[in-house]
């Protein structure tokens, strides 16, 4: 599988920057995906998520609030973004510190765990993959942070990645 992590322009802010991911070439990102598979159902959930994006990347940076119970391995800083504690749409993020989040996909959660729902798993595993090989990049220095410490550099495209996915 390959991939790429893109700065989202349109979203990023003085408090955060933005990313998302595209997949295999793809034009559209994950959270790009997310919106357009979910805004027929839950158009007043995806208006308060990109509404918290805006309040996180312009006004508060990465905050815990906005955030549900950590859902990777220790160290991935995988989270689910909502829109409210009962709402139904899970958004999978990636943090790194508080004022780098990388958007993934998610849907609507209709099970107890995650991991009872196809849809759910295969986005959390995603963001699990990107971030393992974020952080291999990382620790080898071939990505690093800007001088302000607020944006990724160097090599934001991953080539050959292997994953259970993949197919």
């Amino acid at each position: 599988m390959k991939f790429e992590i893109i700065k989202l322009e349109n979203l990023s802010g003085v408090r955060a920057t933005v990313y998302s991911v595209t997949l295999n070439d793809e034009t559209h990102t994950l959270f790009e995906r997310f919106i357009v598979e979910n805004r027929s159902d839950y158009i007043n959930e995806l208006k308060d998520i990109g509404n918290q994006i805006r309040v996180i990347a312009h006004k508060t940076g990465i905050r815990d609030n906005f955030f549900d119970k950590p859902e990777g391995k220790l160290g991935q800083d995988i989270w689910a973004l909502y829109d409210k504690p009962r709402g139904k749409l899970r958004l999978y993020c990636m943090q790194l510190g508080h004022i780098v989040i990388i958007l993934g996909g998610g849907g609507p959660k209709n099970t107890r765990t995650l991991q009872e729902d196809p849809k759910l798993k295969h986005e959390n595993d995603l963001m699990r993959m990107v971030s393992d090989a974020l952080t291999q990049r990382i620790k080898d220095k071939e990505i690093s942070w800007s001088s302000d410490g607020t944006e990724l550099m160097g090599d934001l495209i991953f080539d050959d990645l292997h994953s259970d996915d993949d197919g």
